[in-house]
């Protein structure tokens, strides 16, 4: 077991500890000492198991909050994974027909003739250019 020293509303504590978990216990030692001075800044000095009970008071609070907004976490992440469960269980949709349209023999010709003619004035271009 480990001794540790604690700082609590200007208070020193010896508290005894398993060892390895003096960070967890100083850890939890600096939130009581925040609530004690939030106490001690609005109600003035208070007597030692007084400022301890109502500064772990605060804490259960803010523990018991902070508890209820986990279980509101957990029932929204069942409900998220049932609901994408139950979508990897629906069947696939079935594919979406495309059609596309068919472009007319006749405009294709016509292309075809435009592109030909298109390459022979390139031609004649770079003929006359040459010269």
């Amino acid at each position: 077991m480990s001794e540790v020293a604690i700082e609590i509303g200007g208070r020193v504590f010896e508290v005894a500890c398993n060892e390895g978990e003096e960070h967890f216990l100083q850890s939890a030692a600096a939130m009581l000492d925040t609530e004690a001075a939030t106490i001690i800044s609005q109600i003035g000095r208070l007597p030692e198991p007084r400022m301890l009970l109502m500064a772990g008071l605060m804490l259960a609070d803010k523990t018991a909050g902070a508890t209820d907004e986990l279980e509101k976490a957990k029932a929204n992440v069942a409900a998220l994974e049932a609901e994408l469960a139950e979508l990897k269980a629906a069947p696939q949709p079935e594919p979406t027909r495309v059609e596309v349209p068919v472009i007319p023999q006749a405009i294709k010709d016509t292309m075809a003739e435009l592109a030909a003619r298109a390459e022979a004035l390139a031609e004649q271009v770079e003929e006359k250019a040459a010269s």
